[in-house]
């Protein structure tokens, strides 16, 4: 059972997920990383999936896995995030 889309902070979860990789590289402008902010902020399954997101990022970037290892396991947390879990 999927979690409802929630429109938060002027995004909806699916605009959050879209822009999420730019957040965590520090190329989101202004204006969408407040929006971002605010969403994550005011949603529990964004706030959940993005903290574990970034995590995983940060990992991957400390191991230098292959990039079909990170689409795999991005992959993986967006399914696990449309589960609900």
């Amino acid at each position: 059972m999927s979690s409802p889309e929630r429109f938060v902070g002027g995004l909806f979860c699916r605009q959050v997920m879209d822009l999420l990789p730019d957040y965590v590289d520090g190329a989101l402008p202004l204006d969408d990383r407040d929006r971002l902010v605010a969403h994550v902020v005011g949603c529990p399954n964004c706030e959940r999936f993005g903290g574990a997101y970034g995590a995983v990022v940060a990992r991957l970037r400390e191991q230098a896995l292959p990039s079909d290892a990170i689409a795999r396991l991005q992959a993986a947390l967006e399914q696990a995030l449309d589960d609900g879990t």
